[in-house]
C-alpha cells in the first residue's frame, strides 16, 4: 500500500517536518511525527527532513495480461438524458480507431431514466450500448458514478476507454482510472493505433503547448484518455435502420456521500461558446471590465458567442465558462474575432483551428497576427464600434 513512513532510529524529533507541511497534516507526539488524513503524500516533509528519516512508499502496479481486453468503450456523458455534444466527436474518434484495431465500439450510458438516449447513440454507428439505468445514479454524484463505471469496465474489459475533456469528464474519469489502477491521458488532441504494438497513441499538448507528447499505456488496461471538445470530427448519423444493440446491465449502486443542493444553469444572452459558428473574444486590451459590453455587442451583432482570454477571467471580469485556451475551452468556429488579445501560446492552443481568425490589436507585433487570417492594427475602441455598425448592430 502507498503511504508515508518514519524510520524511527533516524528520527530525532526535531519537528522540521511539522513546520514545513503545507497541509497541517503532521503533529509531533513522543518526539515522532504522526500523519493525519490531510496528508497528500506531497513529499515536502521528505525533502525537508535533515536526517532522511521520512520516506514515501508507493504502491507499484502489477502488469495486466492485455489479451483479456478488447474493444473500445466510449463514455456517453449526458445531463438528465440529453447527450452531451462532445459524445458524437468521441464516437467519431472511436470509429476511426476501429478501422485500424478491428475491434467493436461500445458506449456506456448510465444514469436515471436514460433508456431513451440509447437509441440516439446507436444512430452514430456503434456496435453496442451498455445501459445502466438506475434511479440511484444521479447527476453530479460522481463517487457513485465512478464505482458503477469501474464495475462495467471490470465486467466488459475494454482495451480502450474514451471520455470527453469536459468538466464532468475531467472529474469522473480520473476517479475511474484510480479504481482500475491504470493511467489516464487528459485532453488528447489526436488518437491513433500504433501498428506493431496495437497500442493507443494518445497525443496531447505539453509544456504550455510548446510540444506535443504522445503517450502509450504499455502495462495496464484499459488504456484511458479524455478527448478535447471540438478537435475530433463528429460521427455522422446513420440513415435507415441501425444494426447496433442495447445491452441492459445489472450493476450495484453504492450510496453517494455527496448531497446536491441545487443546480443553477448559467444563462447568457449569447449562444453556447463551444457550439458557436462565430466567437468574439476579449483580452487584456479591453482595459476595464465595463468595456466587455462593447465586445458583447459585437458578438450579438455577429450572431455569435462571447469568449475571453485567461487574463480577463483571472481578473474576475467574466466567468470561467467563457475562457478560451489550453486551460479553458477548445473551440473551432467558422469565424474567431480576437479583440485586444496578444496571442499567448496557451490561448492559441484553444482557438487556432478556427476556420477564419480576425485579430484586432494596437500592437502590430502581437503574436496573434502570426495566426490571423485578417489583422486590424488599431484602437479596438474605434475599430469595434465600426464593425458593429457594418454588421447592422
Amino acid at each position: 500500500m502507498s503511504g508515508i513512513q518514519v524510520i524511527v532510529h533516524k528520527c530525532v524529533g526535531c519537528g522540521v517536518c511539522e513546520q514545513v507541511c503545507p497541509y497541517g497534516a503532521i503533529t509531533m507526539e513522543n518526539d515522532l511525527p504522526l500523519f493525519g488524513p490531510e496528508c497528500t503524500l506531497c513529499g515536502a516533509c521528505v525533502e525537508a527532513c535533515p536526517y532522511d528519516a521520512i520516506i514515501i512508499v508507493k504502491e507499484t502496479s502489477e502488469e495486466v495480461d492485455p489479451s483479456g481486453y478488447s474493444g473500445i468503450l466510449v463514455y456517453a456523458e449526458h445531463r438528465s438524458g440529453r447527450i452531451a455534444s462532445v459524445v458524437p466527436e468521441i464516437i467519431g474518434a472511436a470509429l476511426a480507431l476501429k478501422k485500424d484495431l478491428g475491434e467493436p465500439v461500445a458506449a456506456l450510458l448510465m444514469g436515471k431514466d436514460v433508456s431513451a438516449a440509447a437509441a440516439e447513440l446507436l444512430q452514430y454507428g456503434i456496435d453496442t450500448v451498455y445501459l445502466a439505468d438506475h434511479p440511484d445514479i444521479r447527476d453530479f454524484e460522481e463517487d457513485t458514478a465512478a464505482e458503477v463505471f469501474a464495475q462495467v469496465v471490470r465486467m466488459k474489459k475494454p482495451a480502450i476507454v474514451l471520455g470527453g475533456g469536459t468538466v464532468e469528464g475531467r472529474s469522473l474519469l480520473p476517479r475511474v482510472a484510480v479504481k482500475l489502477r491504470t493511467g489516464l491521458t487528459a485532453d488528447c488532441t489526436e488518437l491513433a493505433i500504433e501498428p506493431e504494438s496495437r497500442l493507443l497513441k494518445q497525443t496531447r499538448p505539453a509544456f504550455g503547448g510548446n510540444i506535443m507528447a504522445t503517450i502509450l499505456t504499455e502495462r495496464n488496461r484499459p488504456q484511458m484518455a479524455t478527448v478535447r471538445h471540438k478537435v475530433m470530427s463528429e460521427a455522422p448519423r446513420l440513415e435507415g435502420p441501425v444494426t447496433g444493440t442495447v445491452e441492459k446491465l445489472k450493476v450495484t449502486v453504492p450510496p453517494s456521500a455527496l448531497e446536491v443542493l441545487e443546480f443553477v444553469e448559467e444563462r447568457s444572452d449569447t449562444v453556447n461558446l463551444t457550439e458557436a459558428d462565430v466567437i468574439v473574444s476579449a483580452g487584456r486590451g479591453i482595459k476595464d471590465p465595463k468595456n466587455l459590453v462593447l465586445v458583447e455587442k459585437l458578438a450579438l451583432a455577429a450572431g455569435g458567442a462571447l469568449g475571453a482570454s485567461r487574463a480577463v477571467v483571472d481578473a474576475g471580469w467574466i466567468p470561467y465558462s467563457h475562457q478560451v485556451g489550453q486551460t479553458g475551452k477548445t473551440v473551432n468556429p467558422t469565424v474567431y474575432i480576437a479583440c485586444g488579445i496578444s496571442g499567448a501560446i496557451q490561448h492559441l492552443a484553444g482557438m487556432k483551428s478556427s476556420d477564419i481568425i480576425v485579430a484586432v490589436n494596437s500592437d502590430e507585433h502581437a503574436p496573434i497576427f502570426e495566426v490571423a487570417d485578417y489583422g486590424i492594427v488599431g484602437d479596438l475602441f474605434e475599430v469595434i464600434p465600426e464593425m458593429i455598425k457594418q454588421l447592422g448592430g
